[in-house]
């Protein structure tokens, strides 16, 4: 690679990998990954003094980097992937590495190497996933029942309480809400930066969608039809009387046990193994769908779901997923057309 024919933030960067961890670095197309274990190194500035702490923690552990990639070396956003060799447990390990990025500053990801590739199904939560709201607290805002609503959603988030019992509690203070009203709100609704990105990328790669949601199909099937590359939408539906919300709940409900049966369900449809699946969420009724498929991505997600979740991504915008695939900057932009 002729490093003068790049960024200087990614030739910064080369010279930072090699001094840390003496490896040279690849060219314009990502190493194959032959190693058993890849850790993804996420940040909006690497410095040296970062990546060295890191190669004294990799040493001390005995995992041994035997090829670094820069997927993104580029002002505000700086990715590396290094693949290790050694003895690696993961539960302990993937502790011990958010423990250490929250100590740099870097966001820190492991997977196994067989996972550094585009999937076959890729499904997703919705409220505060693929958008920018938890939307039940939206209307309640509206319907003047938002700190009621709110403080039952952010326990049920935390997994304090039961997820079907906080749904139906917080449907009955919705009731007399009109669905007008919805329709007012839906296109107000802003989207997670990235998310438009990865859809697109995953919909060109390939890889079937879906949504799978404790929220509503209202507002999912609204994302479908104007914004996101969606498959497939499972959400819960709402109950209307005259033009209003009934406050009473159509089952079933969607809690996090469905949503790992749905994930299933689809993957067996598309005669799918659950190792060309991945799933991503923010919140507690997450987690069962988390721990099924390749990868299980926490989105900017509570601490209680960023400690449990096989990965986690937080300081970075939706697409940033594509880099867990093992693409770079470049392969993204050629699946997009930019």
């Amino acid at each position: 690679m002729d490093a003068n024919a790049l960024s200087p933030e990614f030739s910064a960067l080369a010279s930072l990998c090699q001094q840390s961890f003496s490896l040279s670095v690849a060219g314009d197309t990502p190493s194959a990954v032959t190693a058993p274990w890849c850790l993804t190194v996420l940040a909006p500035e690497v410095e040296a003094a970062q990546l060295e702490k890191l190669a004294v923690f990799l040493r001390e552990c005995q995992w041994q980097p035997v090829t670094v990639d820069i997927l993104a070396g580029r002002a505000d956003c700086r990715v590396l992937r290094l693949q290790l060799e050694g003895d690696i447990a993961f539960a302990a390990a993937r502790l011990a590495l958010l423990e250490l990025g929250q100590e740099l500053g870097l966001e820190l990801v492991l997977q196994a190497g067989d996972t550094q590739r585009a999937p076959k199904l890729a499904c997703f939560d919705m409220d505060s996933t693929l958008i920018q709201a938890e939307v039940i607290d939206e209307l309640a805002k509206i319907a003047g029942v938002g700190d009621q609503v709110a403080e039952i959603t952010l326990s049920a988030m935390r997994g304090e309480l039961d997820f079907q019992q906080s749904f139906r509690k917080r449907m009955s203070l919705l009731k007399g809400f009109t669905e007008a009203s919805l329709a007012e709100i839906a296109p107000r609704i802003p989207l997670m930066p990235g998310a438009q990105r990865l859809l697109l990328a995953l919909r060109a790669l390939g890889c079937k969608t879906a949504i799978l949601s404790g929220g509503f199909t209202y507002f999912a099937h609204y994302l479908q039809d104007n914004h996101l590359a969606v498959d497939f939408v499972h959400a819960n539906q709402l109950e209307f009387n005259g033009g209003a919300l009934t406050g009473g709940v159509i089952d079933p409900i969607v809690d996090g046990a469905r949503k790992a049966l749905l994930l299933q369900e689809i993957a067996a449809e598309l005669a799918l193994p659950l190792d060309q699946v991945i799933a991503v969420g923010d919140g507690a009724n997450d987690l069962p769908m988390l721990s099924l498929g390749a990868l299980g991505i926490a989105f900017h997600a509570k601490p209680k779901v960023r400690a449990e979740a096989p990965q986690a991504i937080d300081g970075f915008g939706l697409d940033a997923a594509l880099y867990l695939f093992g693409l770079n900057d470049r392969q993204i932009a050629q699946l997009l057309g930019e």
